[in-house]
């Protein structure tokens, strides 16, 4: 009789009293790499190799086959399998054999980690786009920096590519990888937000925006420019831009960034800063998802406004002819760009879906001022709205009533929004701005394809230009993030209204049309891209284009070089791919 006492990371200690033929006899293959444990996997007939190791991980060479390995769950000194009577199922793997190595290295470092076994791994691995799904490799769960580091330098060891997980926004599910394979590391307990005596917040990369906002608030009435939707993370929003109602008067999220702790390629964690690591702290600040995982931010806070307006209107008739709603769109456009109206308090979108059409926004001054100067001189010529808002409310309870009916504090884990989608964008430089010709085109495709669309729909057009705008005070050599010439950057966003449904193949075409209606029509301008709003669809190179000049992309894959040669922190638009 054996006694044979496992103590595998997470599992309780499990006696087992069988012989290790009959145990042979009775495991299942393992379909993940484990092999022991309370599920008893046998490494025999694996993809792993046939040897179950000490810490309880399939393989084939000295570490899985020697001192230490599992004769009950596998062969021990060599990786030829005996001759076996079981009569299991073979499980089909879901788990490569370097998933069981980089797996053994992380098990042996004591990183808490979730394999494809896990009871909790699908819905860690669900993406926020759910036409998108991934499988990883293996899910890190660091509660430290050092788990952190320990994980990047397993994955670099057994050549795994590495992708951090903020809140899991991405629109191409990069937070997964992009592919299958990945070793994504979760951030969900890096939850720090704290004011230091400059009243800098020191935010951790796992942080969602509304909790940030409802913290930073609580602890010093202090606000910081970011977008409006209360679950998205601050890790690839800050890392890529940022934009948020604010951000006229504010800049960007990643314009607040004054430092960041960082693990780099080589497992070493540092402090990035204009003066320390220069080139991280560029680097970083527009394109972190290549060049490492961001543990803490270091945010510059503003005062939050005492009082701010919450506008909106509802135009009518904009789906009717072409060319009126084109003119009508260059009343706006002249609108934003009237510096004796307009200054870095005003915050503007619009919205449309092919049934209504809005024009909303924030102003930080007084509602009279609103009233009497903004309104009149947006809403002249246009036909009067049915329906309008202006009301001058709190910070808090602005971001509140922005978030779309969402609650600002957010659950730090279990998040479960989603939606299937497929989104495209397009940056509108003030040199060259949508033209009459081009609207017309827009508006006629949406009149003719979009209005009876068999699918739903929506563009968003924001405000990033005009006078006075902080975005655009930055130049380009500020950071990474280079585009600061934009006058519009426009979303547009096809989805299923149905996350349980196969995606609609008419979707991608459609939202492809609809960004074509403005680019073909205007070819002598250079449209580019806004990477938090990422596009699949587009390849290395071309996603390369439409999110850096040439410049940027330059000095940012001489840094890659320098610091991941490896290219241990990759997707499929990476620096470098």
């Amino acid at each position: 009789m054996l006694t044979h006492l496992l103590t595998l990371a997470g599992l309780v200690t499990v006696t087992l009293a069988v012989s290790p033929n009959q145990l042979q006899r009775r495991a299942t293959v393992s379909p993940d790499a484990t092999c022991g444990g309370a599920r008893g996997y046998t490494c025999l007939g694996s993809s792993f190799g046939n040897c179950c190791s000490l810490h309880g991980w399939c393989g084939s060479t000295a570490p899985y086959c020697g001192s230490g390995c599992q004769p009950g769950f596998g062969t021990c000194g060599s990786n030829t399998p005996p001759t076996s009577t079981s009569t299991s199922k073979t499980t089909p793997p879901t788990s490569t054999p370097t998933a069981g190595a980089v797996a053994e290295c992380l098990t042996q470092k004591n990183v808490p980690i979730r394999l494809t076994s896990s009871a909790d791994f699908s819905q860690l691995a669900q993406p926020y786009n759910l036409r998108l799904p991934y499988t990883p490799a293996v899910i890190v769960l660091p509660t430290t920096v050092q788990h952190i580091s320990d994980a990047v330098t397993c994955a670099a060891k057994n050549n795994v590519k590495v992708q951090p997980r903020g809140g899991g926004h991405s629109y191409a599910a990069f937070g997964l990888g992009g592919q299958n394979g990945a070793m994504v590391i979760d951030l969900q307990s890096f939850q720090e937000v704290s004011l230091d005596a400059n009243n800098v917040a020191k935010v951790g990369g796992g942080v969602r925006l509304g909790n940030l906002a409802q913290a930073i608030f609580n602890q010093g009435q202090r606000g910081l420019p970011h977008g409006t939707c209360p679950g998205v993370g601050v890790g690839g929003h800050a890392t890529h831009g940022g934009f948020g109602l604010s951000s006229r008067a504010w800049g960007l999220t990643l314009d607040t960034i004054v430092a960041l702790d960082v693990v780099l390629a080589n497992g070493s964690s540092v402090k990035a800063t204009p003066t320390a690591y220069p080139d991280i702290y560029y680097a970083l600040r527009g394109a972190a998802d290549s060049f490492g995982i961001v543990t803490s931010f270091y945010l510059q806070t503003q005062p939050a406004p005492a009082s701010v307006v919450n506008w909106s209107f509802r135009i009518p008739d904009m789906f009717t002819s072409a060319a009126t709603s084109a003119n009508r769109f260059l009343h706006i456009q002249n609108f934003v760009q009237n510096a004796s109206v307009v200054d870095r308090n005003l915050g503007l979108g619009m919205y449309m879906d092919g049934q209504g059409f809005s024009i909303s926004g924030t102003y930080f001054g007084s509602l009279t001022n609103f009233n009497n100067k903004i309104k009149p001189e947006l809403l002249r010529g246009l036909p009067t709205p049915t329906s309008q808002s202006a009301t001058a409310m709190t910070w808090i309870q602005s971001l509140t009533a922005l978030a779309d009916g969402q609650p600002l504090t957010q659950p730090t884990t279990g998040y479960n929004l989603h939606d299937s989608f497929f989104a495209k964008s397009i940056v509108v430089p003030t040199s060259g701005q949508l033209t009459a010709a081009t609207l017309t085109s827009y508006f006629d495709y949406i009149i003719k394809i979009g209005v009876n669309s068999a699918n739903p729909w929506f563009s968003i057009i924001n405000l990033y230009g005009g006078p006075d705008s902080q975005i655009n005070a930055k130049p380009t050599s500020f950071s990474a993030y280079d585009d600061r010439t934009a006058l519009w950057v426009i979303q547009h966003y096809g989805y299923t209204g149905n996350t349980a449904a196969p995606f609609p193949q008419g979707i991608i075409p459609f939202i492809n049309g609809l960004s074509n209606s403005i680019t073909s029509a205007q070819p002598q301008t250079v449209f580019p891209g806004y990477i938090n709003y990422v596009d699949p669809s587009l390849t290395p190179a071309q996603a390369h284009a439409a999110y850096f000049d040439d410049a940027t992309y330059a000095k940012l894959l001489s840094i890659k070089q320098k610091v991941d040669p490896g290219q241990v922190f990759w997707n499929p638009q990476a620096v470098g791919t």
